[in-house]
């Protein structure tokens, strides 16, 4: 399956749909139908505090994390996508899967800047992400920002709400 083709099957999948949740939890099985040798893809979502877990496919994580805190919360403070070829050197890394050894996290954002949240893969293979992995991954992001924040579907439900 294509990089175009995945993105087509996101906007098919939640292009109708309203329910964060299962927009989300389908958003990350495709990732890990399509992206080869990963072992986690999922969302954390911003509270308004921190990065709480939602939707993901692997094993089970971190349910909590401060911003600036690990590569999520990190990629989350800075709203920058980062790639890490090695997680055992990133400095304070959080380590929910101990098979995990490379990572690469993108901000969800709205059309504003604000914070939405973080789109997290892992891989148990070292320096597994490369660029065109960021640039499939952002569009993939942007993809599910917009079909989140589409206004045929009223408000966009927001992480806080349905968490609190």
């Amino acid at each position: 399956m294509t990089d175009n083709t995945v993105l087509a099957q996101l906007r098919e999948l939640t292009g109708t749909e309203t329910d964060m949740t299962a927009n989300l939890a389908n958003a990350s099985a495709l990732l890990k139908m399509h992206l080869p040798d990963i072992n986690w893809a999922g969302f954390y979502l911003f509270d308004g505090a921190e990065l709480v877990l939602g939707p993901f496919q692997g094993l089970p994580a971190c349910i909590r994390i401060p911003l600036g805190k690990g590569v999520c919360g990190t990629a989350a403070e800075r709203r920058a996508t980062i790639i890490v070829p090695d997680v055992h050197l990133f400095p304070g890394h959080i380590a929910c899967d101990a098979a995990s050894r490379s990572e690469i996290v993108v901000p969800l954002l709205h059309g504003n800047g604000t914070l939405y949240g973080v789109l997290d893969v892992d891989s148990a293979t070292p320096n597994r992400f490369t660029d065109s992995d960021r640039v499939f991954l952002e569009t993939f992001a942007s993809v599910l920002m917009e079909t989140l924040h589409n206004p045929e579907h009223g408000s966009m439900q927001t992480p806080g709400s349905r968490l609190r």
